[in-house]
């Protein structure tokens, strides 16, 4: 079996009865047999359960019942996301002991698409940095450089489907926890837009619906196919994003016209942009000019960048009341600092902050449509970083981390703030071998046109035949 296969290829011949879902499972348990010890990917197994859910499903598909488009294909879940039964450990010491009582709706739309759960994810502690890096469980390590991160807070994800020890993984986005590590391993990373999939059964949605569920996986057709799955309404939310004019994996192929495309590589912080980044944005704007698209430079408008950083950490602080943990006195120094200050933070001042935000929203948003369809930016601002490189200097004071993640994920949160589709691709690698993903922010609720585009773009410069060193 080919480990690097897509998620839809392998979902057809286990249809086909090319291979069965047996052996597929035994193929990926194998490999986190012998990829994990390096990798650091995977911190919870259940071999034996999704062993004998297997040897169902085969005698599912022997009968005739093969159901779902991802019928007998495994699927690892970030240890943010509750399953009925499993740990869940949020990354966190204080939370070891915790076990989940529901199934969040993603990973019961995954299981109804045919998908046999695979083990946990590592993340940073509530998936709070780029990196992922926690004290319960160690760093996880990048496939293209094991002395690299392979971002976060996705980073136990990416590095399984990187890595082929899954053919996609689930993963979510509050700040780019799904594009980093998509940008950082070389894959495709697309975070949804607000309201367009469920965090039901419980909370209707988490930090003002700016983080959001989702996948990694290695190929545009798989991650508007998962899209189709995870994304149905949810009457009981408050609020749902618009359905679509069709399926999305109906987009994939499809043209997407004669696009207006600014690209731009300066971070709205102000940070700086490693050459590296900024090289992957001209290569792609180059190519995009090629293929009959009108590019130009350009950027939204931004806010100073002083209003920005202080707003959004006075409601990031705050997602910190969504975890459930025994004993706050165990969290990492981050996590306890940053918590301090989400406390010291008065009702009126968290909703001043919020008020802010949603006006550099409607500035920022206003661009598209106006000015141009689509946006292009580097996903991060530097290339992966070495592990620990976030933490140095922390022992004096711990925030650092989060400031220096600024340096890093430049790119990626406002557009949790706006609520907009933003999909990192694979499109540049450094002279060492190290991926650098592409950023494209498409205007509200246009996944479809994110997904015409990229899909383009893989016809135009393949991408999945690129295998990292570890894998």
């Amino acid at each position: 079996m080919d480990a690097f296969c897509s998620a839809l290829e392998l979902a057809d011949a286990i249809r086909n009865k090319k291979i069965s879902p047996v052996e597929v499972v035994d193929s990926y348990l194998d490999r986190i047999d012998r990829l994990n010890v390096d990798l650091n990917a995977v911190t919870w197994r259940r071999d034996d359960e999704v062993r004998k859910e297997a040897r169902e499903a085969e005698a599912a598909l022997m009968r005739g019942e093969a159901r779902g488009p991802f019928f007998g294909v495994p699927v690892p879940i970030k240890d943010l996301t509750d399953v009925a039964g499993w740990p869940i450990t949020f990354g966190s010491r204080a939370a070891l002991d915790r076990v989940a009582t529901v199934t969040a709706a993603v990973v019961a739309a995954l299981e109804r698409a045919g998908c046999l759960l695979l083990c946990r994810t590592n993340t940073p502690e509530f998936g709070i940095l780029p990196v992922t890096e926690n004290q319960a469980y160690g760093a996880t390590r990048n496939p293209w450089d094991l002395s690299r991160t392979p971002g976060g807070s996705s980073g136990g994800a990416a590095a399984c489907v990187a890595a082929g020890l899954a053919p996609m993984a689930h993963g979510n986005d509050g700040g780019g926890s799904i594009r980093i590590p998509a940008s950082c391993c070389g894959l495709v990373g697309l975070k949804p837009s607000r309201g367009r999939v469920s965090w039901g059964p419980l909370v209707c949605d988490v930090m003002h619906g700016g983080a959001v569920e989702g996948v990694l996986t290695r190929t545009v057709a798989d991650t508007a196919a998962v899209l189709d799955v995870i994304s149905q309404p949810d009457p009981l939310a408050w609020y749902n994003a618009p359905a679509p004019e069709r399926p999305f994996s109906e987009e994939v192929g499809a043209s997407p016209g004669r696009l207006r495309i600014a690209f731009t590589t300066e971070a709205p912080t102000g940070v700086p942009v490693a050459p590296e980044c900024i090289e992957a944005v001209k290569r792609t704007a180059a190519l995009l000019e090629d293929l009959g698209h009108d590019v130009f430079e350009g950027k939204p408008d931004w806010p100073e960048a002083g209003e920005i950083l202080p707003a959004f950490l006075a409601v990031w602080n705050t997602g910190l009341a969504y975890w459930d943990v025994s004993d706050w006195d165990r969290v990492e120094p981050l996590s306890a600092a940053m918590r301090e200050q989400a406390m010291a933070t008065d009702s009126i001042s968290y909703v001043q902050a919020l008020a802010r935000l949603q006006m550099m929203s409607r500035r920022i948003v206003a661009s598209w449509g106006r000015d141009f369809d689509v946006l292009v930016t580097p996903t991060i601002a530097i290339v992966p970083p070495e592990i620990g490189m976030l933490y140095e200097g922390a022992e004096d004071d711990p925030l650092l981390p989060i400031m220096k993640a600024g340096d890093m994920a430049a790119f990626t949160p406002l557009f949790n703030v706006t609520g907009q589709p933003g999909i990192s691709l694979p499109l540049h690698w450094t002279d060492a071998g190290v991926p650098v993903g592409v950023q494209f922010v498409g205007g509200p609720w246009a996944e479809a046109e994110l997904i015409r585009l990229a899909s383009q773009l893989e016809e135009a410069v393949p991408w999945r035949e690129r295998r990292p060193p570890v894998g």
